[in-house]
């Protein structure tokens, strides 16, 4: 059933199925991060591998390369699941270390969100 609303509560994302490419489950988002200036939500940190969430990683994922999808209740995104794992790095500080991002973005071909 679609939805007439266009908002979403955060809590209602957090938990979310996250989809590859092939429609495949990849992972589940676990929080966002919000730009604090903007308001614009900058990335969703997604939750995947491990098993019984023992060994699960975790990997920001650019907001703009998700999209919902009201037939599967999730979100997909173009990327696979190796090219996820090949991401690069986290650093200590992803959060707060624009290097990092523009890195992240670039690897996605996509746009930084403060641009």
């Amino acid at each position: 059933m679609q939805s007439e609303h266009n908002l979403i509560d955060s809590s209602r994302v957090n938990g979310t199925e996250v989809y590859g490419a092939d429609r495949q489950q990849i992972g589940h988002i676990d929080h966002l991060m919000i730009d604090k200036q903007s308001g614009n939500v900058a990335y969703a940190v997604m939750n995947f591998g491990g098993f019984l969430g023992m060994g699960e990683d975790h990997q920001p994922l650019p907001w703009k390369s998700l999209r919902y999808d009201t037939e599967l209740g999730g979100y997909v995104t173009d990327l696979t699941k190796d090219r996820l794992t090949g991401a690069p790095e986290r650093a200590n500080d992803w959060d707060r270390n624009r290097d990092y991002e523009t890195r992240l973005h670039d690897y996605y071909g996509l746009a930084p969100y403060w641009i």
